[in-house]
């Protein structure tokens, strides 16, 4: 090589290393605005105490402060998601539509598996680390300059959705799809005062620390996304929960549909769209990210008047979509949406990975497990996070016939530091502390034979996995019972997310 080759080699390469260290330095920036445990059992005794929650107003200063006055987030069209279970697919389903019918999409979801800029995507990819280095740096620079106190920033999830608002206005997408973090009616992603349409997804307990424990309660949060003059569409519900939802959307004369069951669509061409996953509740899923996508596109070109009829107690049957466009199935079969219902082959084992955390989706993903795999040899490996009931959740998968069972923290490995994109201030100790605490729950209450073992990390349990094969053959490994842990196994096994989805 000349010395004109070595010298663009070696600008390249420091090009190069000063990138990364400017993603990493907004990744550690971003870690110090965790909020640590003390933070996060005030606000639940807040809640519990029916303190005033100040998240709305607090977004619309954090906004303010970085240029996005509310008439100017107005300018952002939104389809927003809240539910218990499968919110994510459903956004990301809506988003891939409405994508192949040649829109530009913006798409913010949580948490994220391997990289903290999965939450952000721009035209169905992932924002690049140095488009993340970039929003951050500018919004967290402007949040810090305009500073009363010491220490007035956004945490963690509240500074993500700052920064998303502003990537999707200054990148000026046709339609960002938005993926509630927790709740709806005071969570963060609801500062938006103008939203077409909005979607809920299947309704169960879930964060009833936060939400409430009845389920009229959580309806009565997540329908806090319905705006006056928006169209909103849900699945079929619970009666309770139903009811709230009707109630809500009546007080809003905001009409709100329930979608057809899958089977009753039809295709204008004979090839029919092919789902990722063929399971009832994907399928429910795949149905509302048809009629949000559409009831956008539909609102896009339609005034407010001629896109509804037939109000009537809070529910319509409105122009809902019932013969897909090949764009329509094209979008649903080319979704990508990893951690739910993945499988992944690997040398030594077949991994089956679902981030279901809720009693309802864990008998899903138990079913799911079953249905897909022989193998007399299958091995679990198990986490959740502190505020749900692992007994419940462990419940459906006694019945599975597990060889071997891992109570493993949600970390790939040991060792994380805060320049790590799933770095925690949850303390190493209390994190083996919930796993020693499900070991006596699976021995004791569910009384299975399994052999159990606690791991520290993923890492530790993989390798034991590997070493210890034994007779049985090739084990079939299910990752369950929280994304974290999944987004944990994910960064081992497949720490690109097969490019495609990660570049």
């Amino acid at each position: 090589m000349n010395s004109i080759g070595l010298c663009r080699s070696y600008l390249l390469n420091r090009i190069t290393v000063r990138m990364c260290s400017y993603y990493e330095d907004a990744v550690r920036k971003l870690n110090r605005l965790q909020s640590n445990k003390s933070t996060i059992e005030q606000i639940r005794k807040d809640i519990r105490t029916g303190q005033k929650c100040t998240n709305l107003e607090d977004m619309e200063n954090y906004l303010s402060r970085t240029g996005v006055t509310m008439s100017k987030l107005d300018e952002l069209s939104v389809v927003h998601v809240a539910g218990t279970k499968g919110k994510g697919s459903t956004s990301a389903m809506c988003e891939s539509i409405l994508r192949h019918h040649g829109f530009r999409t913006g798409f913010y979801s949580s948490p994220h598996l391997v990289a903290v800029r999965e939450r952000v995507r721009l035209d169905g990819r992932v924002i690049s680390e140095d488009m993340f280095a970039k929003y951050f740096h500018d919004v967290h620079q402007r949040l810090e300059d305009t500073q009363k106190f010491e220490g007035d920033m956004p945490k963690y999830f509240a500074f993500l959705t700052v920064m998303a608002y502003n990537i999707f206005l200054k990148e000026k997408v046709d339609v960002a799809i938005v993926e509630v973090g927790i709740g709806g009616l005071v969570d963060y992603t609801n500062i938006l005062r103008k939203v077409p349409v909005v979607g809920i997804t299947a309704l169960g307990l879930d964060h009833t620390s936060i939400l409430g424990n009845t389920l009229q309660e959580i309806a009565a949060s997540k329908a806090g996304i319905m705006k006056r003059g928006c169209e909103a569409y849900t699945v079929q519900q619970p009666n309770e929960a139903m009811d709230v939802l009707i109630q809500y959307a009546d007080s809003l004369k905001c009409p709100l549909t329930v979608v057809p069951d899958y089977d009753l669509y039809s295709f204008e061409t004979s090839q029919k769209a092919r789902l990722p996953v063929e399971l009832t509740a994907y399928r429910t899923n795949a149905s509302l990210a048809i009629q949000l996508a559409h009831a956008w596109m539909r609102k896009k070109h339609e005034n407010k008047k001629n896109s509804m009829n037939g109000v009537h107690n809070g529910l319509i049957t409105s122009k809902m979509v019932v013969e897909l466009p090949p764009s329509t199935c094209q979008g649903l079969g080319k979704c990508q949406w990893p951690g739910r219902y993945q499988v992944i082959n690997a040398d030594y084992a077949k991994f089956y990975l679902d981030g279901a955390h809720t009693k309802e989706s864990m008998e899903i993903c138990a079913q799911w497990f079953s249905d897909n795999n022989r193998s007399p040899n299958r091995i679990l490996l198990f986490s959740a996070t502190g505020d749900r009931n692992a007994e419940v959740l462990l419940q459906p998968l006694k019945c599975l016939n597990f060889t071997k069972v891992y109570f493993v923290t949600p970390t790939a490995y040991k060792e994380t530091n805060q320049n790590n994109d799933n770095y925690s201030l949850v303390e190493q100790e209390e994190l083996i502390s919930r796993c020693k605490a499900y070991k006596q729950i699976w021995n004791k209450t569910l009384r299975s034979t399994s052999e159990v073992a606690v791991m520290e990390c993923v890492s530790s349990a993989l390798v034991n996995i590997k070493q210890t094969q034994g007779a049985l053959g090739t084990p079939s490994v299910l990752i369950t019972g929280s994304l974290h842990l999944v987004g944990a196994a994910l960064s081992i096994l497949d720490p690109c997310l097969n490019k495609s989805y990660c570049s």
